[in-house]
């Protein structure tokens, strides 16, 4: 092979190297516009990046009435068009994933700044995980709503949608994704992977919106939610669970 030509490969094989991502971020939205740039904004750095820690950002839209895309498309990898759902447009997401990692990221919710270097030293030692959860909002209950829940995961070895999910794409793809019901798609997932290790529970807190508990209240959105876990443990199908949320709200 003449050196010129070689060294036009070697390069391809460079550039491809450096640009194969090493965590794919999945994020669900559904009529996010109001907030979906704070979530998006913080990780063009990290898309920035051709070394090691480069990331891919996939938004996966259920059919958005405002102008969640528009805002989305400049500031994602990729924008992809699903029926509604969190667990369908998360398991699609990750269809398109070329990354050996997943992060299931909500619309709502910001990551610390060494998410990347926190979620690579998890999955060292665990094929999961989730971060802690900080509510932001405007009830005062808000810390210690965000404490019960750290402390219910990390006691439980459950994880919840909001506290972002991250698990080896290997082991995600193994128990089948998450399951594609209208409700508790995180904690069946969370079941899921129990089975494969428990999760690496990281202290580090991504900022989650609170907006759920200030329109609803702190404590009856509170007494809600434990409610249909319980039902849903006792046996309870998603689909009556998600019609009994919507009916309390």
């Amino acid at each position: 092979m003449p050196r010129q030509q070689e060294g036009l490969c070697l390069n391809s094989v460079e550039n491809s190297i450096e640009k194969a991502p090493q965590l794919s971020i999945v994020i669900p939205v559904l009529n996010e516009a109001a907030g979906i740039e704070a979530t998006l904004l913080p990780l063009q750095l990290l898309r920035a990046q051709r070394l090691s820690a480069l990331v891919e950002v996939i938004v996966v839209d259920g059919g958005s009435g405002d102008s969640s895309v528009r805002i989305a498309t400049p500031l994602a990898d990729r924008v992809l068009g699903s029926s509604p759902g969190r667990g369908e447009q998360m398991n699609l997401g990750a269809q398109h994933a070329r990354a050996p990692a997943l992060l299931f990221l909500h619309a709502d919710t910001q990551l610390p700044d060494d998410a990347v270097e926190q979620i690579t030293r998890g999955l060292n030692r665990h094929a999961w995980g989730r971060f802690a959860i900080q509510l932001s909002g405007r009830s005062r209950w808000l810390p210690v709503v965000s404490w019960m829940i750290n402390q219910r995961s990390r006691l439980t070895g459950m994880a919840t949608g909001d506290q972002g999910i991250f698990v080896r794409a290997s082991a995600f793809r193994a128990v089948g994704g998450f399951p594609e019901q209208p409700l508790m798609e995180d904690i069946e997932l969370s079941k899921r992977l129990k089975q494969v290790s428990r999760p690496a529970c990281l202290t580090a807190k991504v900022i989650s919106s609170g907006r759920r508990w200030d329109q609803y209240g702190a404590w009856k959105t509170i007494r809600l939610m434990w409610r249909l876990r319980y039902r849903y443990w006792r046996g309870v199908s998603a689909t009556q669970l998600a019609k009994e949320y919507r009916d309390a709200r």
